[in-house]
């Protein structure tokens, strides 16, 4: 994965989506429309955390952590062809081991 031209801010976060395989059921073919949105992926990179008292608050997850984040969470962006996501790190939900 080449890492994108994108540094987040604050206490943002740049996610990879991880597509699911397609499904099938009953044998009829579903469309994109109609896919659930994936709600894990690759983070790709992260801010430098945010600010609390005066003193910056580091991440708890780095470029490379495949982590879990909210079905409606962020904002979907496309840079050099490659659909990102960009949330806050209070909107990752875990992070996968």
């Amino acid at each position: 994965m080449s890492t994108p031209k994108v540094a987040p801010l604050a206490d943002r976060v740049v996610v990879k989506p991880l597509e699911e395989a397609e499904q099938m059921r009953g044998g009829l073919y579903i469309p994109d429309t109609a896919k659930e949105k994936p709600q894990q992926g690759q983070v790709v990179a992260v801010g430098p955390g945010r600010f609390e008292k005066d003193a910056r608050v580091p991440m708890d997850v780095k470029p490379g952590d495949k982590v879990l984040y909210g079905k409606y969470s962020g904002t979907e962006v496309t840079i050099d062809g490659e659909q990102l996501l960009i949330l806050r790190e209070s909107d990752v939900l875990a992070v996968i081991n």
